[in-house]
């Protein structure tokens, strides 16, 4: 199949974007397809191996747009805010073209941790008690006990804070809203972290992989995430109660949400049961990332797996 596959944008999660996209672009040759790459900056602008730098960001989408209609599907790598919130779905629905992944209402309300939390609850998933505060009204912001404070749309735990006493609460406010204006600050939740990847197959069967255990030491922030301190267990070591469950909440959270391709939700696993932390829908795809580990727990090689995601793609909302 011929494939464009988008990796970088607009946002802090650039370079973990650009890592997933030249391993799934390696991984798709090395399936049999042909691949071709465009490469969003941090600024915006669309940039096409082999073709010359657009002046600005208009004319650089205008110059890609034609690559859609030369390929089956398009692959967008990309994570965060304006790519796997919807944004990219969107101009492949526009489009008519396929699209790995969820679609753009999907990949919106995903991408909002705050909107995620509503649907979980109303889908009977347990989640942690929070209250959303704007970047404006920070210094109205009380604080009620530990809390976690994080932005409501950023991903790779970026802004992400925990605080313990009231002297710290203004400073990790802050630090969130350099990410996003809307800022979620919840109860602190004591339990073990697992995360499950659900994928949905060309025929709409889907299924979820061996459950992945993360284990560190204090928050799993975005540095402990990257510099190879977290320690990834999988399959992790749950019991055939706890198994099932968390299938099932994971399970439903894709439904709930209408996901496609693959998504990964992540839990906190209490003694009273799994509480929903997020939902990825566009998730770290290097070989190493954590939706391609558990696969391999499930037989599913890395070059089988991005094969299976570019086979499902569909048009969003046909």
């Amino acid at each position: 199949m011929r494939v464009l596959v988008i990796g970088g944008g607009q946002n802090a999660e650039h370079e973990v974007s650009l890592a997933s996209a030249a391993a799934v672009a390696g991984a798709l040759r090395a399936g049999g397809h042909d691949v071709s790459e465009a490469t969003i900056s941090t600024e915006g602008v669309w940039r096409v191996p082999g073709q010359p730098d657009a002046a600005t960001v208009v004319a650089s989408l205008t110059a890609v747009l034609p690559l859609l209609g030369e390929v089956d599907v398009v692959f967008p790598a990309v994570h965060g805010p304006l790519g796997e919130d919807g944004a990219l779905a969107a101009v492949c629905a526009l489009a008519g073209v396929r699209v790995v992944g969820s679609g753009p209402r999907a990949g919106a309300i995903g991408m909002d941790k705050w909107a995620t939390k509503l649907v979980a609850r109303a889908a009977g998933i347990r989640i942690a008690s929070g209250r959303v505060v704007d970047a404006a009204a920070i210094g109205d912001a009380e604080f009620d006990g530990p809390v976690v404070v994080k932005p409501v749309s950023a991903g790779s735990s970026y802004g992400v804070g925990l605080v313990r006493s009231e002297d710290e609460l203004a400073a990790a406010l802050r630090e969130a809203a350099r990410f996003d204006h809307r800022i979620l600050v919840e109860e602190v939740v004591r339990g073990r972290e697992i995360d499950v990847a659900v994928i949905r197959e060309a025929g709409g069967v889907r299924w979820a992989a061996p459950p992945l255990e993360i284990e560190t030491v204090g928050l799993f922030d975005t540095a402990t995430k990257y510099d190879g301190s977290a320690r990834f267990t999988v399959p992790a070591a749950l019991t055939p109660v706890e198994h099932s469950t968390l299938t099932r909440a994971a399970l439903t959270m894709f439904d709930a949400l209408g996901c496609a391709g693959v998504a990964r939700m992540d839990f906190f696993l209490t003694g009273d049961g799994p509480i929903l932390n997020e939902v990825n829908t566009m998730p770290g795809l290097t070989a190493a990332s954590q939706v391609p580990r558990m696969f391999a727990a499930a037989g599913v090689s890395y070059v089988d797996l991005v094969d299976r995601l570019v086979r499902a793609a569909e048009v969003p909302g046909r």
